[in-house]
Formats: C-alpha cells, structure tokens, sequence
C-alpha cells in the first residue's frame, strides 16, 4: 500500500508513520517529492491496517496497491526513475544507443568495432563474454577472457559496457568488469539470479522472455528491485508467436505500457526482435516513436562470419546510416513536443 502524507506533515510524523510500519511488519520505502511525502510500504495488509494508517497524524490516505508488483509500480514512485550508467542517464529523456556484437570474440575484433560503433554515434557497448546458446555445440562465448577485453574496450572508448550474466555464482565477478549486468529472455525468471542481482549496486539490464507476458516480466524485475537493487533497466527484445516470418514478434506496444505501469525506464532491442538486419533500422525508429529511451542493436564488420547471430547484425556502415536517422527522428519528435 501507498500511504501519502499531507503536504504540511513534518519528519516526526512521517518517522512515525515508518516506525509503525516497520513495527507491523512492512517494509518501508520513502519518495519525498517536492510537495509532499508517499511511503511505500510493502506487506501483508488488511482493511484493518488501512483503517489504523488513515488515522495516524499527517496522513492524507491509504492507497492499496492493487498489482501483484508493488516496488516496480507506478502508484509506488510515481516519479520516472533516472538510470545512471557511466555518464549517460538512462530515462531522462535522452535516447540511448547501445551496439556492438553479438560475442566477443577476440581483442582485436572487438576493439574494431568499438571504435567504429563510438564514432558513428553509440553511447555504449555490448557484448557477450557468456553465450547460452540452443544449442551446445554452438559457441559459448570467451567468458572471462571475453570480460576482461569488455573492460579494455570501456578504458580505450570510454563507453559504459552491457554485458550478459547467466550464473548467480558469477554475479560478482561479471560486476568487476562492467557496467550494466544483463538478464538474457532466457534467464529472465532466473529467480535465484535475479535475487544475486538484486544485492549488487549496478544497473541491471532485464530483457523480456519470449512467451513472458508483461505482468510476469515486471514480476522479474520486482525481484531484483525487492532483493535491494532499484536500478532496472526493462528491454523489449520480441516475444513469440505463430509468425514465423521474423526470429520474434516485437511489441512495441510494451513500451507505453510499461510507463504507464513502473515508473522504470525501458529500451529496445530490433535486432533479436526481428533477426534480420533489414528490419532492424525500421524497427529502431519505431521504437524511438514509441517512446524508448533507447535501442540495443548488433553490429559486426563482417556478419556472415559472426560467430552468432550474425543475419541480425548491421555492418558498421549501416549502423552508422542507424545513428543519423536515429538523430532525425528525435530532433522531429522534440520539434513536434515544441509546438
């Protein structure tokens, strides 16, 4: 439940309110806005507990959360959360874009590429050092070689560095070396995962399941934020369906939604929500038009010898075409925002 308190209540009441929360068992989040104070509290309540809250001093209402996620709500905070990664501001309005290829896999591939992506306009990098794959014969990625040549890459462009994580054990390591930890669709109700996340402090990237519905991935990140962490990043990656056509189904109608439910920002990703590259410019616009606040796309110099998921990938040349329509198309949105 949301308890708001009046715009006059000062620090006794409202520490009041907490401690008394606390006493019955809920756990308490503060929002102190400009105007007024919104307690968050989660746990068990009842008509009774409501009642109690509504009657302390400086309390204006008793707000039920009606959504099975409480923390990731937009009732709960209802202010848009601001990502910091590095020093770009993930939700603040800016679009960002994330690009780089699908495995690391090598230094010196790796690094020409992400001096080709920092030129032409990314403002950060991806890259997987651990690859689950479907199949186990397929490359698994270079794992901690990998990490330390996404470290390397983040020193020589200075660009912040996204990279999957896939085992709770390697959670901690995985944080030594980047910047964004990302929740693959695989391993998005990785509930032990997702709690290991929730203790570390760094933003963590969720990616949606491929037959998650949208309740059950804001159920995900419910996990990480409940364990501690608050810094969640949803990405929309396509989910399935019976087309065929293209590698997913990309619903780009999750953007609106989740701001309008959670108050966490959310990007996404064209590249595995369509897995051609073709679609992949198109895509990344619609996204921008929906509302993201920012894209995930792959890029490789030579895609028909990427080691995974290269008919996806873009060339540098066409990522950097990517970054110039990317610009137009925000630029046409602020100047329509204007008028």
């Amino acid at each position: 439940m949301i308890i708001v308190m009046e715009a006059h209540a000062g620090l006794e009441q409202i520490q009041q309110v907490s401690s008394k929360l606390e006493e019955k068992g809920f756990r308490v989040h503060l929002s102190q806005g400009v105007e007024r104070t919104i307690i968050g509290a989660i746990g068990q309540r009842t008509a009774a507990t409501m009642v109690l809250f509504e009657t302390l001093p400086g309390v204006e209402k008793v707000v039920p959360i009606a959504q099975p996620f409480k923390m990731a709500s937009r009732q709960f905070k209802p202010e848009s959360s601001l990502i910091k990664v590095g020093e770009q501001i993930v939700g603040d309005g800016q679009v960002q874009i994330i690009a780089g290829p699908c495995a690391v896999e090598g230094r010196s591939l790796f690094m020409e590429v992400a001096q080709a992506v920092k030129e032409a306009g990314a403002t950060m990098l991806r890259g997987g050092a651990f690859k689950p794959r479907t199949s186990p014969y397929s490359f698994q990625g270079l794992e901690k070689e990998g990490l330390e040549i996404l470290a390397e890459a983040r020193q020589i462009t200075g660009l912040p560095v996204v990279t999957e994580v896939v085992d709770p054990r390697l959670v901690e390591e995985v944080a030594d070396y980047v910047d964004v930890l990302q929740v693959g669709a695989r391993n998005m109700q990785n509930f032990f995962l997702l709690r290991e996340l929730g203790k570390i402090q760094k933003p963590v990237l969720l990616k949606r399941g491929p037959s998650a519905t949208i309740e059950e991935w804001i159920m995900a990140a419910e996990y990480i934020i409940s364990s501690g962490n608050h810094q969640v990043i949803m990405c929309e990656r396509g989910i399935r369906s019976f087309e065929n056509y293209t590698r997913n189904t990309l619903d780009l109608s999750a953007v609106p939604v989740i701001k309008q439910l959670t108050h966490l920002p959310i990007i996404v990703d064209p590249s595995h929500g369509t897995g051609k590259w073709k679609l992949v410019e198109p895509m990344a616009l619609a996204a921008i038009g929906a509302g993201a606040d920012g894209i995930m796309v792959e890029v490789h110099q030579n895609p028909s010898e990427a080691l995974s998921d290269g008919p996806q990938s873009l060339t540098p040349e066409n990522f950097a075409r990517l970054v110039i329509r990317v610009k137009k198309m925000i630029n046409a949105l602020q100047a329509t925002a204007e008028e």
